[in-house]
């Protein structure tokens, strides 16, 4: 933590909320993002803050929202009526500390395996299919063309996922099979609505009561719902709970009966299946791409060398959903 950055960081306090920090730590949690966690106290009282910024304060390379219009996404979250934590304050540029925002420190779990396994969240798993499928509604219910994220179709996520093939050079049939399954199935153009990006345990706050907030908004776009629906469902996401599809807490009916409800709208099975297959060559693609940095040298650590050998268990889940399809067409 540098001194520009703290100093910084005091300053926004100071004038914002009147107030001095009284805890501040880095947290791990967080990929594309600087997490913080502090501790403001003003006037006696003490407010628990996240602090989500841009690395440095400044833009990835690749970014696909700023941190301003992922604030903005969770604001019509929260006025729709969707589990998400308040935001506080969005960096200004006179504030010196570069884009992103303030938000409330909600308490939970993350940790998928926990959720799914500790006695303490048993509760909270049984109510987990409802709420979250309510909560999937509300996102899907928000008008957020004003907001300026990006939209995508079927066609051209699938123009994204062939550049981030063909610039692995790694020779993988299953992940050609999977291409050529997406352009034989893809679906008819849908009313675009906007679209979470990333819906999943690990980016659920849950707490032994159940559903707590929904976070990282940063792949947040306008297209298709079902994305969103099958990404939840990607064999990777169950976190060894596979005979329960949904996040690995849920059968697929239980969650689907929940969604129309609060939805008001039918889901196409159909529709799941192709964004379950896109889904999972998504991920295997993800998991690929790490093997380039453990061949430069630039990170080779067991982390990432662990996740590298997860595009095989892509593989073998993007068969198993193609070939049932064919198994069954036999």
């Amino acid at each position: 933590m540098s001194d520009a950055f703290e100093n910084a960081l005091h300053a926004v306090v100071e004038r914002r909320w009147n107030g001095r920090i009284g805890t501040l730590r880095r947290l791990t949690a967080g990929a594309s993002y600087e997490t913080w966690a502090l501790d403001v106290v003003a006037e006696g009282a003490t407010e628990e803050f996240i602090l989500r910024r841009a690395p440095g304060g400044a833009l990835r390379e690749g970014a696909t929202t700023t941190p301003e219009q992922e604030a903005a996404l969770i604001q019509l979250a929260d006025d729709a009526g969707a589990p998400v934590p308040a935001v506080r304050y969005v960096l200004q540029p006179s504030d010196g500390l570069g884009r992103g925002f303030f938000m409330e420190r909600l308490k939970g779990e993350t940790l998928a395996r926990r959720i799914l396994r500790d006695e303490q969240f048993a509760g909270a798993r049984a109510r987990l299919a409802g709420e979250s499928a309510s909560a999937l509604a509300a996102i899907h219910r928000i008008e957020a063309g004003g907001v300026g994220v990006r939209s995508s179709t079927p066609a051209s996520e699938i123009a994204l996922l062939w550049e981030s093939h063909c610039s692995l050079d790694q020779p993988r049939p299953v992940f050609e099979a999977a291409f050529r399954w997406l352009r034989e199935h893809v679906p008819d153009p849908v009313a675009p609505r906007l679209v979470h990006g990333d819906f999943r345990l690990g980016n659920l706050l849950v707490d032994p009561q159940g559903l707590r907030g929904i976070l990282d908004w940063e792949l947040a776009h306008l297209g298709d719902p079902h994305e969103d629906i099958a990404w939840i469902s990607v064999n990777s996401w169950r976190f060894g709970n596979i005979d329960l599809p949904v996040g690995g807490f849920a059968e697929r009916e239980d969650f689907y009966l929940a969604y129309e409800a609060a939805a008001g709208v039918a889901i196409d099975r159909q529709r799941v299946k192709f964004w379950e297959v896109l889904g999972s060559l998504r991920w295997g693609l993800m998991c690929a791409g790490m093997v380039g940095w453990i061949r430069s040298g630039e990170d080779a650590s067991v982390e990432r060398t662990m996740i590298a050998r997860r595009a095989s268990e892509a593989e073998i889940d993007i068969l198993g959903l193609i070939m049932a399809e064919t198994a069954h067409a036999g």
